[in-house]
């Protein structure tokens, strides 16, 4: 039963490897690209409903 789960050195070496690109080349990326957009989107709506715009006032 054991045997079932066990995977081999070398498919293990490569899932890896799938694996640390797949990370570095769509998901830190990904991730980066949501977080600022997160983060100008909450500035933008910050800006319409509470703040107003940017600038000197008065």
């Amino acid at each position: 039963m054991s045997d079932v789960n066990k995977v081999e050195s070398a498919e293990k070496h490569g899932m890896e490897w799938k694996s640390f690109f797949f990370i570095c080349a769509v998901f830190f990326p990904l991730l980066s690209v949501a977080i600022v957009g997160g983060y100008g989107f909450i500035v933008w709506m910050l800006q319409v409903f509470v703040f107003g715009p940017p600038g000197i006032h008065g």
